[in-house]
């Protein structure tokens, strides 16, 4: 296997990593280790799918619902606020 040794990491990131591995149980190394293989896997596995087309491909062949709308059960729309005046300068 080969070795790949990192230089000048800020001793913050460096702390970070040390308290992520001891949470896990791992050693620095296989903290590190694991986060590289993580990172590599997500950039090679090439663009995320779009929720509402991930959503269609799952539940379309469920099939689909129409929705009955009653309009006298809708409230009736309210008016925007008025927001030209303030009465912040009291």
């Amino acid at each position: 296997m080969a070795s790949l040794l990192i230089r000048k990491i800020d001793d913050a990131l460096h702390a970070r990593l040390k308290d992520s591995a001891a949470r896990r149980g791992r050693s620095l190394e296989q903290e590190a280790r694991e986060l590289l293989r993580v990172a590599v896997a997500r950039e090679n596995s090439g663009p995320a799918e779009p929720l509402g087309d991930l959503a269609r491909r799952l539940f379309q062949p469920l099939g689909g619902v129409e929705l009955e709308l009653n309009p006298r059960e809708r409230q009736p729309e309210r008016p925007s606020p008025d927001f030209s005046t303030t009465d912040y300068d009291r």
